[in-house]
């Protein structure tokens, strides 16, 4: 007699897309969870016979896939999207972001913001983001109340803001908060200065101190644009990575973001030094950057994540949209049509962004043991139809707007596209409030 295993959740679909080695597509499967975890995936219709689930969703029209990953973004910025468009990023910067935010971020301001972020990326798909901003305790604050997964960012920075007075007062309150909070199932760690050019050579060391002995990664936006290049060349006398090189920053805990300008040596060390990119294909064009050389990169073996950046910079939290976008100009800067295919796409945008933040083992694909961190998408649409190839589609056809469901841990927080943990109306009435606030004082 076959033992019959009380579940949570049983969970059917026209096709389970884990992300494997295999770059599975598997048809008319089922994902069983329990007690926050994946603990089976099989064929829907044996599913029934191993396991009794308290509650079962069919969704026949369906792909499940892993829970997207945001491997870069700043949350709260979204209270400042669309303030300041169609500008150079050094101009952005110093004219219009940091005076606002000099002005006007405060935890409660980063509180609402991220609550704000999280319903964007729930609503796309994201279960898991990766987060550089001020006042991380109300980052945390916010995915933990929501039930996202977050990389929390101990900011670091070499002048003073509303959150804290020098580098040592930023590391200090970091890795204060990452004592308090660490272990949470929920969350992660990183240290995230914030560039070459507003960190000086003193506080990248002591962070890389603090990086090994807590074992946690290093978030630094890295050779985004030429001014960045240039302000390295006349203050250090090389470029930015060069730099990182001397300083020991490069390794397998480096998480590099942007990386747009890159000659060939640079792309190697990235290589020889196990270094993880994160790609922000749309945030490159928006802010005029330039071209990340995504193909060669790859060719090199490098794990390249995607990320969204700030939805101040994008102006967007989908990472349906730089899969997209990132595989279409690979091949466009490569001249060859088979450069990024689909599946590697959908790679970039879940386990390779769960690997660079070492998080691998919990999140970023579907297998046995790890955390249900679950999207579902809905094919029903007639622009998905006929449908050849549930991935060509993802990345090709598919948007937010068709993700339906959403589970991080287990836990449902999107249900027939209605946030489960979240109030639209107090969203809404927040961010009145900021946009208020921001236009009173322009």
């Amino acid at each position: 007699m076959t033992h019959i295993n009380e579940i949570d959740t049983l969970i059917e679909a026209r096709w389970v897309i884990p992300v494997d080695a295999q770059q599975s597509v598997l048809g008319n499967h089922a994902v069983a969870v329990h007690q926050g975890n994946i603990v089976d995936i099989l064929p829907s219709h044996t599913a029934h016979t191993k396991f009794n689930p308290k509650n079962t969703i069919n969704l026949n029209n369906h792909a499940l896939i892993p829970g997207l990953v945001n491997a870069h973004t700043h949350a709260a910025m979204i209270l400042m999207r669309g303030l300041a468009d169609d500008l150079p990023l050094m101009t952005w910067l110093n004219k219009y972001i940091w005076p606002t935010e000099n002005r006007h971020v405060n935890e409660s301001f980063v509180l609402d913001g991220t609550r704000l972020a999280c319903a964007e990326m729930l609503r796309s798909g994201i279960t898991c983001f990766n987060d550089m901003y001020f006042f991380p305790e109300a980052i945390a604050q916010g995915a933990l109340d929501i039930g996202m997964r977050a990389a929390i960012g101990m900011i670091a920075i070499d002048f003073p803001t509303p959150y804290a007075s020098d580098a040592d007062d930023y590391l200090t309150k970091g890795v204060a908060l990452r004592d308090k909070l660490h272990p949470n199932p929920l969350l992660s760690f990183c240290f995230a200065p914030h560039a070459p050019y507003t960190v000086s050579n003193q506080t990248l060391t002591h962070i890389l101190t603090y990086a090994e002995q807590l074992e946690v990664p290093i978030h630094i936006h890295l050779h985004e644009t030429t001014d960045e290049i240039n302000i390295g060349m006349e203050s250090h006398g090389m470029r930015p990575i060069e730099r990182m090189q001397q300083l020991g920053l490069l390794g397998p805990g480096l998480i590099a973001v942007h990386m747009v300008h890159l000659n060939d040596n640079e792309i190697q060390l990235m290589r020889q030094h196990g270094c993880h990119v994160v790609h922000c294909p749309s945030s490159n064009l928006k802010l005029a950057n330039g071209f990340s050389p995504i193909p060669l990169l790859l060719d090199n073996g490098v794990n390249i994540a995607l990320g969204t950046d700030g939805a101040a910079s994008n102006n967007r939290l989908d990472i349906f949209e730089e899969m997209r976008l990132a595989a279409l100009l690979a091949k466009a800067t490569s001249g060859c049509a088979d450069t990024l295919p689909a599946y590697q796409a959908l790679e970039m945008a879940t386990i390779n962004g769960a690997c660079a933040l070492g998080i691998d083992s919990v999140t970023g694909s579907l297998e046995r043991g790890k955390a249900a961190d679950i999207t579902a998408i809905d094919f029903s649409d007639l622009h998905l139809s006929p449908c050849y190839d549930p991935v060509s589609h993802l990345v090709y056809a598919a948007g937010r707007e068709q993700v339906s469901h959403v589970w991080v841990n287990g836990k449902i927080l999107l249900e027939d596209k209605q946030l489960t943990t979240l109030d639209d109306a107090e969203l809404r009435r927040r961010a009145l409030y900021w946009e208020s606030c921001i236009k009173s004082s322009a």
